[in-house]
């Protein structure tokens, strides 16, 4: 062990404990379970210390988890090589059901040393950050649309019923101010779920104009530009897009995107049979989210609204040129599937899939700070 040069690290962190193995490089080389440690920074630097005393190179692996990238930043702040693997991308046997802290930490030193493990990329903490409030107004969102769901449904129960047209706008809010119901106890019931809608939304206001503000001084503001040249893609999806994903021109095609986001519709293939399915639902969700939601407008004929408009007079002309063929494309490519007589929801994860083709393009064309 001693004259090994390469030291192979696997840690199963959690909360409280970390579960450490190393294996040398040699080939042969049998896997050593060291034990747990603690989460403290002292506890990181005493195992660095004496696994050094091992070998000279230290590659530490970890799973990505709720415990985040703190430990990922603190060991290559201090020079020393780390990964991060996503567990879905760890290999395992189908008959294996026992795991255990001391396992996945065996596991993971061995199977970094075959090489059979795929990184994924850290972000930096300004995306992170990003990020973070991102995914803060998705939750407010789920919040408000879930109190909505509770005040309609008690009023549903209760057969109030409103006599606007809309719902949620001035003139059903005043509605709602005016509403009695028949008895005190569902007076407060009532008003407990409408004072919750508002905080809600005050909540996802806040959020919202705080998501704009940050951007505008993030290093990729001008690739969330370029994205806003398209319509279907606001502030909202753009910023989602570019802080789930990050650097969008990492793959060498378009299509190694589609399939990070999970829109590539399955396969199983056999001899000459060859059947697709459904996307297979990979990667992050919240990105996908984004661009289905974003991919919908091209139900629309193709022209250029008044706002898209101010957002293209801002873009050089290779982000306006890609920005109306896209445009054209997808409209065009939308009536005719649904004139084929695919189903709107297929027709929708195409238009997204081709949105992502696009964005590739486009970002290839903007240059970002590193």
């Amino acid at each position: 062990m001693h004259n090994s040069t390469t030291l192979y690290v696997g840690l199963d962190v959690h909360k409280d404990s970390i579960a450490v193995a190393y294996v040398a490089q040699e080939h042969g080389a049998e896997v050593t379970y060291l034990g747990t440690i603690g989460t403290r920074h002292i506890d990181i630097d005493q195992l660095v210390r004496t696994l050094q005393s091992k070998a000279k190179h230290l590659v530490v692996v970890y799973e990505a988890g709720p415990c985040g990238s703190w430990l990922y930043r603190y060991l290559t702040q201090k020079g020393y090589d780390c990964w991060v693997v996503a567990p879905s991308l760890i290999p395992k046997k189908a008959g294996d059901r026992v795991k255990t802290d001391r396992r996945d930490a065996v596991q993971l030193a061995r199977l970094m040393r075959s090489g059979d493990l795929t990184p994924v990329d850290v972000p930096k903490v300004e995306d992170e950050a990003i990020r973070d409030l991102c995914r803060a107004r998705e939750d407010a969102l789920h919040d408000l649309k879930a109190a909505k769901l509770r005040l309609k449904a008690f009023l549903l129960r209760h057969d109030i019923r409103s006599t606007g047209q809309a719902t949620w706008n001035p003139a059903h809010l005043r509605w709602l101010s005016a509403v009695v119901c028949p008895t005190p106890a569902q007076q407060i019931v009532f008003q407990a779920y409408v004072r919750a809608g508002n905080e809600h939304t005050e909540r996802l206001q806040r959020l919202e104009q705080e998501l704009h503000e940050q951007v505008t001084s993030w290093r990729v503001h001008p690739v969330v530009e370029a994205f806003q040249a398209r319509r279907g893609v606001q502030c909202t999806v753009a910023v989602t897009m570019v802080a789930e994903r990050g650097d969008l021109t990492r793959g060498d095609h378009p299509r190694q995107l589609m399939k990070f986001l999970g829109l590539l519709p399955s396969e199983y293939a056999s001899g000459e049979r060859r059947q697709q399915g459904s996307i297979t639902t990979a990667g992050h969700t919240h990105a996908r989210r984004a661009l289905v939601e974003g991919a919908w407008a091209y139900r629309y004929p193709a022209n250029v609204s008044r706002h898209l408009q101010r957002r293209l007079e801002q873009q050089p002309k290779a982000i306006q040129d890609i920005s109306w063929k896209a445009h054209v494309r997808r409209c065009q490519r939308y009536r005719r599937l649904m004139a084929r007589g695919t189903h709107a929801h297929q027709v929708v994860m195409a238009m997204a899939r081709e949105l992502v083709g696009f964005m590739w393009a486009m970002a290839h064309q903007v240059p970002v700070t590193p």
